[in-house]
């Protein structure tokens, strides 16, 4: 799955950028520099800079296209379904889940970071640096499916 969505984002990265030979600072849309026959080429992504290698491509694309997911607030609503709105303690009503957060923060992030490497494993999210980032896998499905259409 990761791999598939991997081929088609660097398909995506090659249509949007230009091969470019820096030796001799032109673009070579053929795939040689006509100056010096070079097809030691790095990407050149207009407005943006060039660089060898897609990767960087990718970064801006997912950068300027989707939102990433803001995993404390996917994983605040996971536990808003799963428990009440409300926990009553004696004569007070608390809402759960900041009670959850504020009595133990030290277990409140050890579920969090359990239910983010569950939610990676399903293949719900994904993320291309190493879980700096993650994008929801659906939205990035679409935005790729899109961009071939």
């Amino acid at each position: 799955m990761k791999i598939e969505i991997q081929d088609k984002l660097n398909k995506l990265a090659l249509k949007k950028s230009i091969p470019f030979c820096y030796g001799c600072y032109q673009d070579a849309p053929t795939g040689r520099c006509n100056i010096c026959g070079s097809d030691d080429l790095m990407n050149r992504l207009p407005g943006v800079g060039c660089e060898y290698g897609q990767e960087w491509i990718i970064s801006h694309i997912l950068e300027t296209e989707l939102s990433p997911v803001d995993i404390e607030e996917a994983f605040e609503e996971s536990i808003r379904q799963i428990y009440p709105e409300e926990t009553k303690v004696g004569w007070m009503t608390f809402d759960t889940v900041t009670l959850m957060k504020s009595q133990d923060p030290v277990s409140w992030n050890i579920a969090k970071s359990e239910w983010e490497s569950q939610e990676e494993e399903d293949g719900t999210i994904i993320s291309f640096d190493n879980g700096a980032t993650y994008y929801w896998y659906s939205d990035l499905e679409k935005f790729v499916d899109d961009q071939e259409a």
